[in-house]
């Protein structure tokens, strides 16, 4: 049993490979929007909706983005996180209501999560977005009803039938992860929220970010645990102003100046001032 549903999982990445130019595509639409003050809506009904939710919370401490840049819109509301609503997701007005709900502009961009391709709440959203009109994005592992659903972007992984039929929480969930893991962490290093591979726009909310924030500027500067610890605490404790400074070398108020010059991009400062590594 195991043997069969890892190998029908093995066959997931490939799938997500082949649609790598329109996950490219929407990356670009979601930098370009989250760069000039938009959001992004995932929405989505069930594990879709779960997994859209799932990846905008993880966005704030992973890269300091504000908690309104992306955000997790699911049938049935925030208690359907935790408990299937039955019948929330059939309702395309729902969809519509609550992107109204969230005051969307045509700066945001909506992506529609529909594993199965004919959610209704989801393509109800769509449907408002492109009335704004806002850019969407749609996926779904269902090539048959995808060339059905205008947006501007449709990713399509073909993941085939489900081991369990019909239970999308399984390589359809897994395809869905992976994109938005994709997307959200792409259009983040575009923002410059990263330096190299290393994520030096974190908040150090707890005991094992702080280290780890210790750990990121002792590998950008060479410098020992304690003179890390004391260049972070010269700088508020704020990693990238810590880095500008010592990479730099600036004082504090310099140093903050250049990351604004520079919208905050650790790599475009370091560059400026000719210090890059």
């Amino acid at each position: 049993m195991l043997a069969l549903i890892n190998r029908e999982d093995a066959g997931v990445a490939s799938a997500v490979e082949r649609q790598l130019p329109a996950i490219a595509q929407a990356v670009e639409l979601v930098s370009q929007a989250l760069g000039a003050g938009g959001r992004l809506f995932y929405m989505g009904a069930g594990t879709s909706g779960r997994l859209g939710i799932l990846d905008a919370a993880e966005c704030p401490p992973t890269f300091n983005a504000d908690p309104n840049m992306v955000k997790g819109v699911i049938a049935g509301g925030p208690s359907a996180v935790f408990q299937s609503v039955e019948g929330a997701e059939d309702s395309p007005e729902a969809g519509a209501r609550d992107l109204q709900a969230q005051c969307l502009a045509r700066t945001d961009v909506v992506m529609g999560i529909a594993a199965s391709g004919v959610t209704p709440y989801v393509i109800g959203g769509l449907e408002y977005a492109t009335t704004l009109p806002c850019p969407t994005i749609f996926f779904t592992c269902n090539p048959s009803t995808a060339a059905r659903i205008i947006a501007d972007i449709t990713i399509v992984p073909e993941v085939g039938p489900e081991v369990i039929t019909g239970s999308t929480r399984m390589k359809a969930g897994t395809a869905t992860k992976i994109v938005l893991n994709m997307i959200s962490t792409a259009a983040m290093i575009k923002l410059g929220k990263t330096y190299g591979n290393l994520m030096v726009d974190l908040q150090p909310n707890n005991a094992k970010l702080k280290d780890r924030t210790v750990r990121i500027f002792m590998e950008l500067t060479q410098l020992s645990r304690q003179q890390s610890s004391q260049r972070l605490e010269q700088a508020n404790n704020d990693l990238k102003t810590a880095i500008v400074m010592e990479l730099c070398q600036v004082d504090l108020k310099t140093a903050l100046d250049l990351l604004e010059k520079h919208r905050g991009v650790v790599k475009e400062t370091v560059r400026h001032m000719g210090r890059a590594i």
